[in-house]
């Protein structure tokens, strides 16, 4: 058994992101094999000689502002490095149950404001910000410190794994806002101090390989798996009927359903294209909230929806939805559209698959590995391909019910048992 710590970037925001989800899958999977678990926060509060304030610090609503005398300081000495100090859990705070509760931690570290002051140093000095971890005595330090994302922070001392999910700013540099030049450093200077590295997708390993020149032999493919619970997993379909109806007025099977954060490479422009002109008549419901270069993607959508009531009711928009309204959406949804130009995984296609929801994606990228043979896949810059398969599956109930069928293979090789062996793989590699 290992101590592993994971960082607690994504999963502190208040709104769930699809790392976030990642860093949590990732605790479940480790506890399950065994390790002990730890989380990196990066909190705004300041260091309290209670621990009960530690605590509460790492979830307090309150936004502080940094005093300008600090943060110059901060960003200046932080080549230095920075120390993280110990905060055990209690049963006096209440985590907040939007964001998933409490990390399936034993223990979490923190350093104030680590992530945003390391950030700053790198923009400053492209300097990646060494991380210490003070040694008390109730809680031993982590053997590897796991970097869900590319961060511009190594633990000295400890085996530093690494997660690279997509280099989608490198690869269609249109859809996102991120400075292009920064990003690749960042992420070649986070690959070549990694110990290891996971990749989720094998498409994602093949952009690595050719983009940041990291050898092949650093790089575990674990894909992903999703933990849905069994209480919303396991619910019988009439009393998911039920909820769609009084909640949502939907029926069962019979509606479209699109997630995720509005933005380029999510492809909303062309499904709403095609949703109209299929002539299908079951509505279509999209939950997601403002991302990045949105107009476009949203400018048929919200012309549609201006000419009134009956528009408004076709297309059934929502910015956010709590996790169990999201599980019964997808459940009860005819389908799921989403052919979305560039995934670094996918996560929505193995979420419908489990979910027992026929599905509708892309060609390209990782998504043809997470979908196998198991949905209609599409060229997603072709909006009349994706029109046809609504048309094909909204008549054929032979179609869905086959796909269905598919997609209970597919995903088992995407369960948690899988993904445990794959991670155990990569974790050989430096323990």
């Amino acid at each position: 058994m290992a101590r592993i710590c994971v960082d607690g970037m994504n999963i502190g925001l208040r709104k769930t992101t699809g790392i976030g989800a990642y860093g949590r899958n990732l605790l479940t999977a480790l506890e399950g094999m065994g390790h002990e678990t730890q989380v990196l926060y990066g909190p705004q509060a300041k260091p309290s000689k209670r621990p009960l304030f530690n605590e509460i610090g790492l979830i307090d609503a309150r936004e502080m502002a940094e005093k300008p005398l600090d943060r110059l300081f901060g960003t200046a000495s932080a080549y230095l490095g920075r120390t993280a100090r110990a905060v055990e859990p209690s049963d006096a705070v209440i985590w907040p149950s939007k964001g998933g509760g409490r990390p399936r931690a034993s223990a979490f570290w923190t350093a104030g404001r680590l992530f945003s002051t390391a950030q700053r140093n790198f923009a400053a000095r492209r300097g990646i910000t060494p991380l210490r971890f003070a040694d008390p005595s109730a809680v031993a330090r982590p053997d590897v410190m796991h970097w869900t994302t590319p961060l511009p922070l190594h633990a000295t001392g400890r085996a530093n794994v690494l997660t690279i999910h997509d280099l989608i700013p490198l690869r269609l540099p249109h859809v996102t806002l991120d400075n292009k030049r920064a990003f690749f450093r960042l992420c070649r200077q986070a690959a070549r101090r990694a110990d290891a590295i996971a990749v989720v997708s094998e498409a994602t390993r093949r952009d690595v390989i050719a983009l940041l020149g990291v050898p092949e032999e650093k790089l575990v493919t674990t894909w992903q798996s999703v933990d849905i619970p069994a209480r919303l997993r396991d619910r019988p379909d009439a009393e998911v009927a039920g909820d769609l109806l009084s909640a949502f007025d939907l029926g069962w099977k019979d509606y479209w359903l699109h997630w995720g954060a509005i933005e380029p490479k999510k492809n909303l422009g062309r499904v709403v294209e095609a949703y109209l002109t299929s002539g299908s008549t079951r509505p279509l419901v999209v939950v997601g909230g403002k991302g990045w270069l949105d107009e476009d993607e949203t400018a048929l959508m919200h012309a549609y929806r201006s000419r009134g009531k009956a528009a408004r009711k076709r297309i059934r928009t929502f910015d956010h939805l709590p996790f169990s309204l999201l599980v019964t959406l997808i459940r009860g949804a005819r389908g799921t559209i989403f052919p979305s130009i560039y995934e670094g995984f996918g996560l929505p296609v193995l979420e419908s698959m489990l979910l027992d929801t026929p599905v509708i994606t892309s060609n390209l990228a990782s998504l043809p590995e997470v979908a196998g043979d198991a949905a209609l896949r599409v060229d997603p810059y072709d909006a009349a391909a994706i029109s046809r398969a609504i048309r094909a599956l909204d008549a054929d109930e032979a179609l869905a019910a086959d796909l269905v069928a598919r997609g209970r293979v597919q995903a088992a090789r995407f369960s948690p048992e899988a993904h445990r062996a794959r991670l155990q793989d990569l974790y050989a590699r430096v323990l």
